[in-house]
């Protein structure tokens, strides 16, 4: 997926912080040779402090239950799960990779955004330690010849097509502005959404926004001097929101699109309750929270008991990534190498999707879903290619 997606409040962020630092330190084991012959270390490595820490935190949650949950099973091998803070920071990501490799893990839940994940992939294939990332979606990450990365989300070739498609099959939409903030996963997204409308004959025509600023009125302005009937961002909850209540308070009202990045109810926050009404956003990851399937309803329902609050996205992919390491030690497998061939032919029902990987690391599951904000609330639509606007699944 995405370099970030949330913006806690200062306090809120110094208490999670406070509490994955604690989570993480109940003791140091494992090793890329195993670690000694009743324990290992698995990392999750990506953004727990920041401006964008919340997706992060969904995922090590669910890194964290699963293996909690491993743990009180009395295994033959124990495992302690290691937090590695990123802060989502493709320049911090490095060093942070390097700490884990010193302290021999053994596999890595990571990392949450493309930007970093890009930083450290040679790294990690160097050290012979899989990762498998619950989120980042940048399409070249599968076509590096990587041997030891793997991801449990569709990438952004797939998602891309289903965010065209929602602005030509569902909105109808004859022209399209497509805005991104020149990082990264936004640029790359944004590019094959307008890519694929201009190849389909839809008027299309973009702008990017800095991140680091406040105003954007000048793509605002742009916006509204091409009148389209609908907009695709491609970029972050924190600036995206911005960008919609600017747009909605400048009496623009075509239909806003989005992406991963932006799929958190923070936007709502961000842009506002009323401009942020009946917008879309995309993701490579369905909702679990209506599920009537056993396993997911203890899944949530184990989540909310052990962390005060319910999945958000991710933590259900999360949960899913550590269990495929867990069930990987389960059949014997402690060090890196060994790990990652019993990676390559793993076949099970996860919480989120089937798990199961292409010999590029892609999961072979691939649908893109939709969201909608009605009445205030994220609500998930279903599938990209069933969607009915206002009708939640």
């Amino acid at each position: 997926m995405r370099r970030n997606t949330i913006r806690f409040s200062g306090a809120l962020a110094a208490a999670a912080a406070l509490s994955l630092g604690l989570a993480g330190c109940g003791g140091g084991g494992g090793g890329g040779t195993g670690g000694g012959s009743g324990a290992v270390t698995l990392a999750y490595i990506g953004a727990q402090t920041g401006d964008n820490a919340q997706l992060g935190i969904n995922i090590y949650n669910g890194a964290k239950l699963a293996v909690d949950q491993y743990n009180k099973s009395n295994p033959k091998t124990k495992v302690t799960l290691k937090p590695y803070d990123t802060a989502g920071d493709p320049a911090i990501a490095p060093n942070q990779v390097n700490k884990a490799i010193q302290d021999k893990v053994v596999g890595v839940v990571g990392l949450p955004f493309s930007g970093e994940s890009q930083a450290v992939q040679p790294t990690l294939e160097k050290a012979e330690i899989p990762n498998i990332s619950p989120s980042a979606t940048d399409p070249t990450l599968g076509k590096k010849g990587f041997k030891f990365f793997h991801r449990l989300v569709a990438n952004d070739d797939a998602q891309g097509a289903a965010d065209a498609k929602m602005m030509t099959d569902v909105y109808k939409a004859k022209k399209v502005y497509v805005v991104d903030d020149n990082q990264q996963y936004s640029l790359g997204i944004a590019n094959i959404v307008f890519n694929t409308l201009k190849s389909g004959g839809t008027q299309v025509q973009r702008d990017k926004i800095d991140p680091k600023a406040s105003d954007y009125s000048s793509t605002v302005n742009k916006i509204k001097a091409f009148n389209p009937d609908a907009i695709f961002y491609g970029g972050y909850y924190a600036e995206g929101g911005k960008l919609l209540k600017q747009m909605r308070d400048a009496g623009v009202t075509a239909k806003f699109q989005s992406d991963d990045g932006a799929n958190d109810p923070n936007i709502i926050k961000t842009a506002g309750a009323k401009q942020a009404e009946g917008i879309t956003l995309s993701c490579a990851c369905q909702s679990v929270a209506t599920s009537t399937v056993p396993k997911v309803k203890k899944f949530i329902d184990d989540y909310k008991a052990a962390f005060s609050v319910g999945q958000g996205t991710y933590s259900a992919e999360g949960f899913d990534s550590a269990n495929a390491f867990l069930d990987a030690i389960k059949a014997g497998n402690t060090t890196g190498t060994k790990i990652n061939d019993y990676l390559k032919t793993i076949n099970v029902a996860g919480i989120s999707k089937q798990i199961q990987f292409t010999p590029q690391g892609e999961v072979k599951a691939n649908t893109i879903y939709q969201f909608q904000v009605l009445k205030g609330k994220l609500e998930f639509l279903g599938p990209t290619d069933k969607v009915e606007l206002g009708k939640p699944m």
